[in-house]
């Protein structure tokens, strides 16, 4: 059996009212919520696989400002390794309500409301992501070095 990870990115997104964007999605037949979140797609850099996602799940453009992390999460529904590469953002405009399958909707959460349900997180990483954030955790987007061949 080959070992198979998953290289995904996330971002998080926070208002002038302290809400973060998340997205309601069908994952594995239950109704959760996640960040801006996705695989990123072969040739892509991870900043662009970070701004897409922001943009097909959830309309909105964003700007990265800070490298938060590099997260594994080892999902037990399915046994993939997921190694989530998270951004912090600033969203600048709204550009669409066209969203990727899967997507029921894009909501601006507070964190009281985000932590009401942690049932319905699609993983820990989400919330431990916000965390995180909300605790100072930031990285120049420069500690990424992608190479063009």
């Amino acid at each position: 059996m080959t070992w198979t990870p998953h290289a995904t990115v996330a971002v998080i997104v926070e208002d002038e009212q302290g809400r973060f964007l998340l997205v309601e999605e069908n994952s594995d037949g239950r109704i959760v919520y996640n960040q801006p979140a996705g695989h990123i797609e072969e040739g892509e850099s991870i900043q662009h696989a970070a701004r897409r996602e922001a943009l097909e799940e959830t309309g909105w453009e964003v700007e990265l400002q800070h490298f938060l992390g590099l997260y594994t999460y080892l999902a037990p529904a399915n046994g993939v390794t997921y190694y989530r590469l998270c951004f912090s953002a600033k969203a600048l405009s709204k550009v669409t309500d066209e969203l990727d399958d899967g997507i029921i909707a894009a909501h601006w959460l507070s964190l009281e409301e985000i932590t009401k349900e942690p049932g319905k997180l699609r993983s820990p990483l989400v919330l431990k992501c916000i965390e995180d954030y909300r605790n100072g955790r930031r990285f120049p987007l420069g500690v990424i070095v992608e190479t063009q061949t």
